[in-house]
C-alpha cells in the first residue's frame, strides 16, 4: 500500500514538473538586465534582479560616460530601478555582451528624462546603433518622446542576431547637431529568445509572394492583448514582454464585444505555435463583432496604428476560437493597409478544433506622404462563404518594423503633445507646467488614468485663461479671426469708431465675444439697408434673417431677434458661445455679433442656396437629383459628427431638422442654428438631464420620455431628415391621416411594411439603384430606434452614407454592385475620415478648430471585402 502510495506521489510530482515546465515555455540561454548608473545589484517591483553597472564586465568607457541619479522620482514610474540611476555619455561610447551567437535577442533599452548631473533633459539628442551596422536609434529625444506620449518614460524594444564573434555591442553617441547634447540610458535587457520570426510572412498586396523577415532586425511597434488586459513582463513564458489592452486604438465605435475561454476550456499549444509564440492569456481572451449579422457587415472591426512611413511592418494576428467548433460557422476577411492580405479565413478551419492557438503574419510596406503613417488592420465577415455567422475574432495584434536596405530601424521624433506644450510655453504658467508635466506622464499608466482626467481639464483650464489674456491685450486689434473675414474689428472692450458707444457685451463671456467680431449697430444698418424688407431672406423663432453685404462685398446672412421678446437671450449666447469656438467646412461660421440699443444680431457667412428643406418641397426651386441629395446629406452628417466627437467636450445640436441644414454656392452643407445646443455628458455620466427643447416631428421619443439628453437624440432627428430627404414631405403634416402625420411612424411602418416605394418623392423615384435605397432606407430606421442604445453613431451613420453614395454611383454608371465587394470608396470619403469617434481637432485644450473637416483622408472602407490599396 505504501508503494501505491509512493508511485501515487511520484506520478503526481512529475506531473507538477511537468505543468510548470510547459508553463514556462522557453527558458533564455542569455539573461542580461543591467541597471545603468547603479553601483549594486537590487530587484524591481516586479522582483526582477537587475545587475549594477560593471564596466568592465560590459567594456563601457568610464572616461567618455558618468554615473547620475536622477533629480527627482515621477509618481507614475513602475519601479526605481531601473530608472532612477543613469549613465551619462558626452562622447561615443558603447556596452558589449556575449552572448549565444546562434540565438536571436531582444534588446530593451529603458529611458526616463529627467535632470542627471545638471543636464538638462530637453538637450539630449543621441544615437544607438548595435551589432551588425544596425541604427536602433538616430536624433533621438526621449524628453520629446515621452512628452508626446504624455508618459514618464519609455520602453524601445528591438530584436536582432549577434555578431558572429558571439556579442551584442550597444553604441550610444550623442548628437552632433546640438550643442551640449549628450546620450544616457536608465537600464538594458538583452535576453535570448527563440526563433519566431523564421517563418516567411504574406506579404500584402501580391497573392503569391511571401517575405522572410528571419534575418532582419526588427523593432516592437505594437503588442496588444486583444479583448484582454495589460499583461506583464513576468507573465510571459519566459520572454519578458509586456502585452497592452486594444481598446485605445480601435476606430470609432466599433469595439464589438470581448469575451474569454470558460474554465473548463484548456489551450492547447500545437508544434506549429508553441507556447512561446505568445501567453495563455492573450488566447483565452477575445474581441469578436457581436451577435447580429446585419450589424456585422455594415461596418468592420478595425484598429488604427500609428507607424512611420518608409518601413516594412510584419503584422502578428493571434487567432484562438474559443466558440466555434465547426467549420464555416464564422469566416472573415483580413485587410491589413486597406488591402485584401487573406479572404475567407477560418479558425477552425486552421486548427481542427477550438482552444488551439495559430498566428499568421503579413508584410506591408508603408510609404511616406500623407495618411500613409497610419497602419489599418481590419477584419470582416466574409459574404461570399456564407458562414452560420458573419462575424469576425481576433485574440492578439503585434506589429514590428522592420530594418530598411541600410540596417537602418530608425525614425523621426514625434511631434511634441499639444495638450502640454501650450501650458509649458506660457512663461506666466511655469509652475502649472511642471506641474502638469508630472501628472501628464501618469497618463502612460493604468494606475494613472484618473490623473490623466484631471490633467486634462487643468490644461483646458490654462489655455483658457491664457487665451483670455492674450485677446484682452489686443485691445487695438481684430480677434484672433480677423483674417478669415477681413476688415476691422472692435473688441467687446474697445469703442465703435462709428457709433461712438461702448461695445460692451451684456450676455455673452469674455471669451467668446473675443473670439468673434463685433460689430456696431450702425454697420449693421448699413448692411442691410436699414432692415429693408426686400432683403428678408427668412424668418424664425429668434427672428428675421436678412441678406447683407459688409466690409466692401462680402455676402453675409444678418439674423435679428424680435425686439419685443426676452425670449432669445439665452439662444443668442449660446449661439455665439458655440459657434465661436468651432470651425469646420460643414458648420455654418459665425462671423460676430452686435449686441448695441436691445438688439441681438448674430452675423453668418452667407448660404446662397438657402435651407434644405427650400429644394425638397413646397418651393419653385428645382428638384435636387438623388445623388445630389445623398451628398447634402453626408455633409450635415459630417458636420454633426464633428459637435459629438471633434470639440473639447461633445455638442447635442438639439435641433437638427431640414431648415437647419443650409447649402452654400457650391451646394456644400453646413448645420446651422445652435441656440438649443448643450454641452454633452462628461465621462463619468451617460447623458445630460436637462428641460425638453426642439422642433416636433424630429423630437427623440427617448428624450421627451425621460428628459435625458445624449448624442443619440441628434441622431433620431437625423434619421428624420433623412426619410424627409428620401420622400419630400414636412416631418409633421395634419392635414394627412392620423396615421400619416408624423413622417417618421410613417415611414418606419412603411419600410416595415415593405412598402416604402409608396411614399418615395416621385422625382427621384425609380432614379435611385435599388441596394442604394436600401442601404439608405436601413440606415434611416436605425437612426429612428426608439431606444438611443439601439442606434448607431453619426460616425456610423456616415459610414452607411457614403456607402450608400458609391453604391448609387456605381448604379448610375452601370456597374456591377454586390454586397460582398464594391469598388473603392475613395471617391465617398475624399474630404474625410467618417470614424464614430475617431479623435478630431483637439488643440491645447481649446475648442477652437481649424477651418476644414477636421478629419484625415484614410479611405473608409467599412463595407469592403476586396479594397484597393492606396
Amino acid at each position: 500500500m505504501s508503494i501505491r502510495l509512493h508511485l501515487l506521489f511520484l506520478c503526481l510530482l512529475l506531473a507538477t514538473i511537468a505543468a510548470a515546465a510547459d508553463s514556462q515555455g522557453y527558458t533564455p540561454s542569455d539573461s542580461f538586465l543591467v541597471n545603468c548608473g547603479s553601483s549594486s545589484d537590487a530587484a524591481d517591483a516586479d522582483g526582477r534582479k537587475w545587475s549594477a553597472d560593471d564596466t568592465s564586465k560590459f567594456g563601457v568607457s568610464t572616461k567618455n560616460s558618468a554615473t547620475a541619479t536622477a533629480a527627482s522620482q515621477d509618481p507614475s514610474l513602475p519601479s526605481a530601478v531601473p530608472y532612477m540611476t543613469a549613465r551619462v555619455f558626452t562622447s561615443e561610447s558603447t556596452y558589449k555582451f556575449s552572448v549565444n551567437k546562434t540565438a536571436r535577442h531582444w534588446i530593451r533599452l529603458h529611458f526616463y528624462p529627467s535632470t542627471y548631473n545638471g543636464l538638462a533633459p530637453e538637450n539630449s539628442y543621441f544615437a544607438v546603433s548595435a551589432s551588425g551596422g544596425v541604427t536602433l536609434l538616430r536624433n533621438f529625444s526621449a524628453y520629446i518622446t515621452t512628452k508626446a506620449l504624455t508618459q514618464a518614460y519609455l520602453v524601445k524594444e528591438f530584436s536582432i542576431m549577434p555578431s558572429s564573434d558571439g556579442s551584442i555591442s550597444l553604441t550610444f553617441t550623442p548628437s552632433d547637431k546640438y550643442d551640449g547634447s549628450y546620450a544616457f540610458i536608465n537600464g538594458i535587457e538583452i535576453i535570448s529568445m527563440p526563433e519566431i520570426f523564421s517563418q516567411p510572412a504574406k506579404t500584402v498586396g501580391y497573392s503569391d509572394r511571401t517575405t522572410d523577415v528571419g534575418s532582419s532586425a526588427l523593432q516592437t511597434v505594437y503588442r496588444l492583448n486583444v479583448g484582454g488586459g495589460y499583461i506583464p513582463a513576468t507573465n510571459d513564458s519566459g520572454l519578458s514582454r509586456t502585452w497592452y489592452d486594444d481598446s485605445p486604438y480601435i476606430y470609432g465605435s466599433g469595439f464589438g464585444v470581448t469575451f474569454s475561454a470558460g474554465d473548463k476550456l484548456k489551450i492547447k499549444y500545437s508544434d506549429s505555435t508553441p507556447q512561446y509564440m505568445a501567453p495563455v492569456d492573450v488566447y483565452r481572451t477575445a474581441r469578436s463583432m457581436g451577435p447580429d449579422n446585419s450589424v456585422n457587415m455594415n461596418y468592420n472591426l478595425t484598429w488604427i496604428l500609428q507607424v512611420d512611413g518608409n518601413f516594412t511592418y510584419m503584422v502578428r494576428l493571434h487567432f484562438c476560437e474559443l466558440q466555434m467548433s465547426k467549420v464555416n460557422q464564422r469566416v472573415f476577411d483580413i485587410f491589413v493597409d486597406n488591402q485584401t492580405a487573406e479572404a475567407s479565413v477560418d479558425v477552425i478551419a486552421w486548427t481542427s478544433k477550438k482552444g488551439v492557438p495559430v498566428y499568421k503574419d503579413y508584410v506591408v510596406f508603408m510609404t511616406d506622404g500623407a495618411g500613409d503613417e497610419e497602419l489599418w488592420v481590419a477584419l470582416h465577415p466574409s459574404a461570399s462563404a456564407q458562414p452560420e455567422y458573419y462575424d469576425s475574432i481576433l485574440n492578439g495584434l503585434e506589429v514590428f518594423k522592420v530594418n530598411d536596405t541600410t540596417g537602418n530601424l530608425a525614425g523621426p521624433n514625434p511631434d511634441p503633445s499639444v495638450m502640454l506644450t501650450a501650458a509649458e510655453m506660457d512663461p506666466k504658467q511655469k509652475g502649472f507646467s511642471s506641474k502638469s508635466s508630472n501628472q501628464a506622464k501618469i497618463i502612460g499608466e493604468a494606475a494613472g488614468g484618473a490623473a490623466a482626467v484631471g490633467l486634462v481639464f487643468a490644461i483646458c483650464f490654462a489655455v483658457y485663461q491664457r487665451k483670455k489674456e492674450e485677446v484682452g491685450k489686443e485691445s487695438s486689434g481684430g480677434s484672433a479671426w480677423l483674417p478669415l473675414y477681413g476688415g476691422n474689428s472692435h473688441t467687446s472692450a474697445s469703442k465703435s469708431t462709428i457709433s461712438g458707444k461702448s461695445t460692451a457685451s451684456n450676455h455673452v463671456s469674455a471669451l467668446a465675444s473675443n473670439l468673434c467680431r463685433h460689430f456696431s449697430f450702425a454697420e449693421i444698418k448699413h448692411a442691410t439697408k436699414n432692415f429693408d424688407e426686400s432683403l428678408v431672406i427668412g424668418v424664425g423663432g429668434f427672428g428675421k434673417v436678412y441678406r447683407g453685404t459688409m466690409d466692401g462685398g462680402l455676402k453675409v446672412a444678418i439674423k435679428r431677434s424680435n425686439p419685443s421678446s426676452e425670449q432669445g437671450v439665452h439662444e443668442f449666447r449660446t449661439e455665439i458661445e458655440m459657434l465661436s469656438k468651432l470651425r469646420h467646412r460643414h458648420l455654418v461660421s459665425l462671423i460676430g455679433f452686435c449686441e448695441e440699443n436691445g438688439e441681438m444680431i448674430l452675423v453668418y457667412d452667407y448660404m446662397a442656396h438657402g435651407t434644405l428643406r427650400e429644394h425638397l418641397y413646397k418651393s419653385n426651386t428645382p428638384p435636387l437629383p438623388w445623388k445630389q441629395r445623398l451628398e447634402i446629406c453626408i455633409g450635415a452628417a459630417k458636420g454633426l459628427h464633428y459637435l459629438h466627437t471633434g470639440a473639447k467636450h461633445t455638442i447635442i445640436h438639439r435641433d437638427v431638422k431640414t431648415t437647419n441644414i443650409l447649402l452654400d454656392e457650391k451646394w456644400v452643407a453646413k448645420v446651422s442654428d445652435f441656440g438649443l445646443s448643450k454641452t454633452g455628458p462628461m465621462m463619468n455620466q451617460t447623458h445630460v438631464s436637462t428641460m425638453v427643447k426642439g422642433s416636433f416631428g424630429y423630437l427623440d421619443p427617448e428624450y421627451f420620455r425621460r428628459q435625458q439628453l445624449t448624442e443619440k437624440s441628434d441622431v433620431y432627428s437625423f434619421g428624420v431628415v433623412l426619410f424627409e430627404v428620401l420622400c419630400a414631405r414636412p416631418a409633421l403634416n395634419p392635414t394627412l391621416p392620423r396615421e400619416q402625420v408624423s413622417l417618421a411612424d410613417w415611414a418606419l411602418n412603411c419600410q416595415r411594411r415593405g412598402a416604402l416605394g409608396d411614399i418615395i418623392d416621385p422625382n427621384v423615384k425609380g432614379k435611385i439603384g435599388p441596394e442604394c435605397l436600401k442601404k439608405f432606407a436601413e440606415t434611416a430606421e436605425k437612426c429612428l430606434s426608439d431606444q438611443g442604445v439601439d442606434r448607431p453613431y453619426m460616425g456610423d451613420v456616415l459610414w452607411n452614407l457614403e456607402f450608400a453614395l458609391q453604391l448609387q454611383e456605381n448604379f448610375e454608371t452601370g456597374k456591377p454592385v454586390t454586397a460582398e465587394a464594391p469598388s473603392s470608396l475613395e471617391s465617398a470619403t475624399s474630404d474625410g475620415n467618417s470614424g464614430s469617434h475617431s479623435p478630431m481637432v483637439i488643440g491645447g485644450g481649446s475648442e477652437v478648430s481649424v477651418d476644414s473637416d477636421g478629419q484625415n483622408d484614410s479611405v473608409v472602407f467599412s463595407q469592403l471585402v476586396n479594397p484597393k490599396g492606396r
